[in-house]
């Protein structure tokens, strides 16, 4: 008995229950990142609780934090920030990374052994510690975290977007739409793209996972998002002190990140099998 949802076989698509779960999940945090300025109950910098690191209760759903400010309001709106800057990191990286690996294999020559052998070179460097440095010398403005992001990723999908379109280059289809005369941007826009669309987006969605990660974890080293506004890591950061006392400030932006990579690492798992079989 087949495990996929009818609604996407009459699309010709095979997707999995697992992926599904995984997509409701990415899409939930999604929407709760564009609306929820609206649907907070309370303001993300307001003290509305007596008692720091208040419990859970009818009227704190995910309780207070060290301030006592309503940890759901700013779980919610810090999505905003996790999932935005993260999102916008990714697309930059690997939209960068794409064309410039497309680039290299279809031009060769000069071009693409000094492209690579530059990016080889920053992708020697720990992500990390790169992202450390340039951020505790520049500061650590969204605009700012959103570039070193996208930089310190742009190596690697430019490595894993080349190794894919030098194995398309050297398919008989591209010898002859050469002999046709057609031009390097006809070759990389209809011959290229189209058959390494599948492994990319599962290469994005796992750039993605590592971004916010990384972000995470400069939030958390105090590096991130600034105060009075917050990501998940900076949540964490800046609630750490309640672990102690079991309070869910601190377990409920961990959970939070938690769902959003394992949600991402599903839905690649589980790809609609239409999309495998026409990157494959």
């Amino acid at each position: 008995m087949s495990s996929s949802i009818p609604l996407f076989q009459k699309f010709g698509y095979r997707f999995s229950w697992v992926g599904m779960i995984g997509l409701s999940i990415i899409l939930f945090w999604g929407i709760m990142a564009l609306i929820a300025p609206h649907i907070i109950p309370h303001p993300v910098g307001e003290i509305v609780d007596e008692d720091y690191f208040g419990a859970i209760s009818s009227r704190f759903w995910l309780g207070s934090d060290y301030l006592g400010r309503d940890m759901l309001s700013r779980i919610l709106m810090g999505a905003r920030y996790t999932v935005g800057i993260s999102l916008a990191a990714v697309s930059i990286a690997c939209f960068s990374g794409i064309v410039l690996g497309m680039t290299a294999a279809v031009v060769g020559g000069w071009f693409d052994a000094a492209l690579s052998r530059f990016l080889d070179a920053m992708n020697s460097i720990p992500g990390k510690l790169s992202g450390l440095v340039v951020v505790a010398a520049v500061g650590s403005s969204i605009n700012v975290l959103i570039v070193t992001l996208a930089v310190i990723y742009t190596p690697g999908a430019y490595r894993f977007a080349r190794a894919l379109a030098v194995n398309i280059h050297a398919m008989d289809y591209i010898t002859v739409a050469r002999t046709r005369g057609e031009g390097i941007l006809y070759i990389i826009g209809s011959e290229i793209l189209p058959n390494i669309t599948g492994p990319v987006l599962a290469d994005l969605g796992l750039r993605f996972v590592f971004i916010v990660l990384l972000l995470s974890g400069l939030s958390f080293l105090g590096l991130g998002v600034q105060p009075p506004y917050a990501d998940w890591g900076a949540l964490v950061h800046e609630n750490i002190g309640g672990l102690p006392f079991g309070a869910p400030a601190v377990i409920a932006p961990s959970l939070a990140i938690a769902s959003l990579t394992i949600s991402v690492n599903l839905l690649i798992d589980n790809l609609p099998q239409k999309i495998r079989d026409r990157s494959a």
